[in-house]
């Protein structure tokens, strides 16, 4: 077989190598920011660490259940592959489109990070070529060649060599878990020496419960990546077994990793700063080192030694984190071509058995994401959190089908509790305020809804090219997708319109302190109070018919791929019938055959069993001197034999279904009309052949169901049956007395 199509990857991963991959693709250099304002802006240093320990725990019920699914199917694909092999097609089409979405929102932030990363530390060193502004981010051209370089580099390395990129892999990862934990361990010792503390530990404007929880909530964004070994499990060189403590020991290392970071960015800050939490308010508008908290505090404790080792261990966070997306990608990309649910190009292996027609795929797509600046790719990561949090909750939910399956009743449980925990987690994150502060910007409510309906898109598509019927055999996609542009584009609407309040309460703030003088107020007062509440009216105008166009479209789609999906019923169950019909249906007559005799015997099997007071007889009809004409004339003729018997046998039980069950021999079910008159009915039939007419001379015999006496039809027939035999030998014998 060519390689370049075999579709069967090769193993070569190892367990340090597959543990590099697990921990450097959740690190990333959100570690850095993210850190400092989502986690301890948020919640302060105990709620943060005490919030990641608790979403630790949560994951690691995730983990088990992922650890399960590794062991009950090693193959490419990971979670894609195994929702679609116990759930179906369905289930894994929605599980591959959220993977889809997270991970590329994942792989992107991190090449994005790049000029975020040179302007920190090189300065405006990329700042050449054109430039623009969008979403409020400066795009330089040198800094989008920059992120380009990267991918190119990424995309070669990814598709040429597997050692090469589990080695770079292996030194990064140990790179960053070792200058984290150096770092954190300076910080706890060296930062008594000044006049630094801890608090707040919690911030003074909320609960410390709420706080808690909300950290927990979004930990799903810190662990994500750390499952994609699960895509490429088909490729471990070794027992997998292994994976147990591969993945348990990436979740614990990766939440230490979060609280040495958030350590490090707290321990030290500048001295025009009174405390931590005021220094990283302020980071937004900070350059250089300063910008970046952990460097900072990592120059105040090691000078320039400490920022470059920093910067090497943040530089191997990145490298990791784009190497190991890539990976996980192409491995998704493959079972999903190699399944036929996108272009079959994708699973083509080249020399190295690696799937480069979809890791060039990805690369393309990313070489456009530097283009469209830092914010926009920023809102999307914010979307990530939700992205990991369904696929955890689908992953967990298809561990526990198949452990029902299988009665596993440890992983019943785990599947059950896995997948009730990332709903509360996915509630928290798109009802605002339910618990804690908001946790998604209101464009990420907006993209979501987007990618829902994009997804409604793309799966109609599949539908309509799906001739097996191996999707929509479920409302589970259309009914998913549709909630969530519902529920997502409500809360977008909702922000956005406490967005335009929140505007217009601070311009009316503004405008009462520069206008009120001397305690009097404005002549113009109202006049600027109704321009403010004209504006929050068109705004909320503006959102709400947004929302409700969307809304109408994903309706659209859903209802139409409905009526695609009715229309495909019907034809099925029409193509049904209709070979139902043909198989029980006598080719040479035209009237029902055996298998359609024992269909109606079935049912009347039931109907003797529930009504006492059914009344049917049956007639058993043979065609006499078959083959007699057989052998003289020839089987034509004979065929022609039958089909006369047949219709003789059909003219005269007019109101009853008639059977072929034989070669000669017919079978009758009488109820009705006909069994009112069987007796005249049998009369006829035996007493008037036309001599003329070839097969018209039939032996029949007639049997009655006795209510009390006969237990099945098969009792009656057995009876006609005998009745027939002996109608036949006295015909026979009547024939001979005639010929002396």
């Amino acid at each position: 077989m060519n390689r370049k199509t075999e579709k069967q990857l090769q193993p070569y991963f190892t367990p340090l190598g597959t543990w590099a991959f697990s921990i450097g693709t959740s690190i990333g250099w959100g570690s850095f920011v993210v850190t400092c304002n989502a986690y301890l802006a948020k919640a302060g240093v105990l709620g943060t660490a005490l919030g990641l320990i608790l979403g630790m725990l949560v994951i690691l019920v995730v983990t088990h259940n992922l650890i399960y699914m590794i062991q009950q199917s090693q193959d490419a694909g990971g979670i894609y592959t195994f929702s679609k092999k116990i759930c179906g097609n369905d289930h894994g089409f929605l599980t591959a489109w959220f993977l889809l979405l997270t991970y590329l929102a994942v792989l992107w932030a991190n090449i994005t990070s790049l000029p975020l990363f040179a302007r920190y530390f090189l300065g405006d060193i990329f700042h050449f070529g054109f430039h623009y502004h969008i979403f409020g981010y400066e795009v330089w051209f040198g800094e989008a060649l920059l992120s380009i370089t990267a991918i190119i580099l990424i995309t070669l390395l990814c598709s040429r060599s597997r050692k090469t990129t589990q080695k770079i892999e292996i030194i990064s990862a140990l790179a960053f878990v070792i200058g984290f934990t150096v770092f954190a361990i300076t910080a706890l010792i060296r930062h008594k020496g000044s006049s630094f503390s801890f608090e707040p530990f919690y911030l003074p404007d909320s609960p410390a419960f709420g706080q808690i929880i909300h950290i927990a909530a979004i930990s799903p964004w810190a662990f994500i990546g750390f499952e994609n070994i699960t895509h490429f499990s088909g490729e471990f060189a070794f027992p997998v077994k292994k994976t147990r403590s591969i993945l348990v020991t990436s979740v614990v290392i990766t939440t230490l990793l979060y609280i040495f970071v958030t350590l490090l960015s707290v321990s030290a800050y500048p001295p025009e700063y009174n405390s931590w939490l005021e220094y990283l308010q302020d980071m937004g508008n900070l350059q250089g080192i300063k910008g970046v908290p952990a460097f900072y505090a990592a120059y105040h404790y090691w000078g320039n030694t400490g920022v470059a080792v920093l910067l090497v261990a943040l530089f191997g966070v990145i490298l990791t984190s784009l190497i190991g997306n890539t990976t996980a990608l192409s491995r998704l990309l493959f079972a999903m071509g190699r399944d036929g649910d996108i272009m079959p190009n994708f699973a083509n292996l080249n020399s190295n058995h690696i799937p480069a027609n979809a890791v060039f795929a990805i690369g393309a797509i990313s070489i456009l994401i530097p283009f469209l600046g830092r914010t926009a790719i920023g809102w999307i990561v914010d979307v990530t959190t939700l992205g990991s949090t369904i696929i955890y909750g689908f992953a967990s939910y298809t561990v526990y089908q198949a452990a029902r399956e299988r009665g596993d009743n440890r992983e019943i449980i785990t599947g059950i509790a896995g997948a009730v925990l990332m709903t509360i987690f996915a509630a928290l994150l798109l009802i605002p305020s339910l618990i804690t502060a908001n946790a998604m910007a209101s464009e990420s409510y907006i993209l979501f809804t987007l990618w829902a309906v994009l997804g409604l898109i793309y799966f109609r598509s599949m539908v309509l090219k799906d001739r097996d019927q191996r999707y929509g055999q479920s409302i589970i996609v259309w009914v998913i997708l549709l909630l969530l542009v519902l529920f997502a584009s409500m809360m977008w609407v909702s922000r956005a319109t406490q967005r335009t309040t929140d505007a217009a309460m601070t311009e009316i703030h503004k405008y009462y302190q520069e206008n009120i003088k001397d305690g009097k107020i404005p002549e113009d007062d109202m006049e600027f109070l109704n321009m403010q509440s004209t504006r929050i009216d068109r705004q909320n105008a503006m959102y709400t018919i947004a929302s409700f166009v969307i809304f109408i479209v994903s309706t659209t789609i859903m209802l139409t791929n409905y009526n695609l999906m009715n229309k495909r019923e019907k034809e099925h169950q029409e193509k049904l019938r209709a070979a139902e019909s043909k198989a029980a249906t006598d080719p040479l007559t035209g009237i029902k055959n055996r298998l359609a005799y024992e269909h109606y015997e079935r049912n009347l099997n039931e109907q003797i069993r529930t009504d006492h007071n059914i009344n049917f007889a049956i007639a058993i009809a043979d065609v006499n001197d078959l083959k007699s004409v057989n052998d003289n004339i020839g089987h034509s003729a004979g065929d022609e034999c039958i089909r006369n018997a047949c219709k003789r046998i059909c003219q005269t039980f007019k109101h009853s279904p008639v059977f072929r069950i034989g070669g000669d021999e017919f079978a009758v079910l009488l109820q009705g009309a006909d069994y009112e008159d069987r007796e005249h009915l049998l009369s006829e039939i035996r007493e008037n052949p036309t001599p003329e007419v070839p097969g018209s001379s039939l032996a029949v015999g007639m049997a009655e169901f006795i209510p009390g006496k006969d237990e099945s039809v098969l009792a009656v027939f057995t009876h006609a049956d005998r009745l027939m035999y002996q109608q036949k030998s006295k015909m026979k014998q009547e024939i001979g007395d005639r010929s002396q």
